[in-house]
C-alpha cells in the first residue's frame, strides 16, 4: 500500500525497495517477496533516471529471482518486466556496474522461452552487442550478454537474421578476449554454437572460427559443457564448410584431432560428451583429405573403445 499510495515520489520508493532488501536472507520471506516484483519494476520505471534506485531495484529483483530459481517457483515475467529492464539499460548505458547487475538478470530471464521471445520483441539485441564492444573486458558482463545471446540464437521463433548474423564477430571478440576464463569461453562458445547451427555465419567467418573454438577446446579441455558445445560447434561449421575441415587437421597449434582424442579420454565416462564427439567425427568423415589424417592417427581405435563403451547406444 505505502509504494501504490507514494508511487511518484523517488526517495519513498527507495526506501520501500531497501525495507524489503532486509528480507532477502531469510528463504521464508520468498512468497511475501514474489509479490512485489511487479511493484519493484513500477518504481524503476518511473524512477529510471535516478541510478541508485535502479542499482538496489535490480539488486533485489536478482535475489527474487535466485532464491525463486533455488526453490524451483516459476517467476511470470511479461513484456512489462523486460522492456522496463532494457529501458533501465538505455538510460543507463555507460555505467558498469549497473549494466552487470541487468545482464545478469536478463540472463537469468532468457531461460525462460517466453522471457526469451519477449526480450526479442522489446529489441534487445542491439543493446547487448553495443554493451559487449563495450565492455568486452568485463567477465561477468560478456558471460551475462553471450548466455542471452545463446538463448535467442536458439529459438526456433526467430526472425532477426541480419541482428544475429552480426553477434557473430561480437561473440568471437569476446571468445578471443577471454579465452583463459573458462565461464566465460564456455558461455562464448555456446552462442557460437547456436549462431553457427542457425547458420548465421558467413563464408568469411568459417575459417577464424574454427580456429577460435579449437583454441577454446585447447585451453579448457577439462570443462564437459564447454567441450560438448565447442565440438557441436565445431560440427556446425564442418557441415557447412571444407574450409573449416581442412583448418581442423592443419590449424598451425595442433591438429583438432588430437584434441578431440585428449578430449575423449578426459571425459569417456560422460555420454553426453561423447556424443558430441562422435556427432564432430561424423561430419569430419565427409571430406577424403580429413579421412586420410583420421587413418594415419588410428581414429578406428577410438571408435571401437567407444563403440564397446557404449554397446547400446
Amino acid at each position: 500500500e505505502f509504494m501504490q499510495a507514494f508511487w511518484d515520489i523517488e526517495e519513498a520508493q527507495a526506501k520501500a525497495i531497501q525495507h524489503l532488501a532486509s528480507f532477502v536472507r531469510d528463504k521464508n520471506a520468498l512468497p511475501y517477496l514474489l509479490t512485489f516484483t511487479e511493484l519493484i519494476i513500477f518504481a524503476m520505471k518511473t524512477h529510471v533516471d535516478s541510478l541508485e534506485l535502479q542499482v538496489d531495484g535490480c539488486s533485489l529483483l536478482l535475489e527474487i529471482l535466485s532464491q525463486a530459481l533455488e526453490q524451483d517457483v516459476v517467476m511470470a515475467l511479461d513484456e512489462n518486466v523486460t522492456g522496463s529492464l532494457l529501458e533501465t539499460v538505455r538510460k543507463h548505458s555507460e555505467n558498469e556496474e549497473l549494466l552487470s547487475l541487468v545482464c545478469t538478470l536478463l540472463m537469468m530471464i532468457s531461460a525462460s522461452e517466453v522471457a526469451a521471445e519477449n526480450l526479442r520483441k522489446v529489441g534487445v539485441i542491439p543493446d547487448l552487442l553495443s554493451i559487449l564492444r563495450n565492455f568486452l573486458h568485463n567477465e561477468k558482463i560478456c558471460l551475462s550478454c553471450c548466455g542471452v545471446l545463446w538463448s535467442l540464437a536458439a529459438s526456433e521463433n526467430n526472425v532477426d537474421q541480419a541482428l544475429l548474423k552480426s553477434a557473430v564477430p561480437v561473440t568471437s571478440a569476446v571468445l578471443q578476449e577471454h579465452l583463459q576464463n573458462g565461464t566465460v569461453t564456455e558461455s562464448a562458445c555456446s552462442a557460437l554454437w547456436a549462431l553457427s547451427l542457425q547458420g548465421w555465419l558467413t563464408e568469411n567467418e568459417y575459417e577464424p572460427t574454427t580456429a577460435l573454438l579449437l583454441d577454446a577446446l585447447r585451453m579448457n579441455p577439462e570443462r564437459p559443457v564447454l567441450v560438448k558445445n565447442t565440438c557441436l560447434a565445431l560440427a556446425s561449421l564442418l557441415r557447412l564448410s571444407e574450409i573449416s575441415a581442412l583448418r581442423f587437421i592443419t590449424d598451425s597449434k595442433g591438429s583438432g584431432i588430437n584434441l578431440i582424442k585428449d578430449a575423449y579420454h578426459l571425459h569417456y565416462d560422460d555420454p553426453a560428451v561423447v556424443e558430441s564427439i562422435c556427432v564432430l567425427i561424423n561430419e569430419m568423415a565427409q571430406y577424403d583429405d580429413v579421412v586420410l589424417d583420421m587413418l594415419s592417427q588410428k581414429m578406428e581405435e577410438l571408435l571401437s573403445e567407444i563403440k564397446s563403451w557404449f554397446p547400446s547406444s
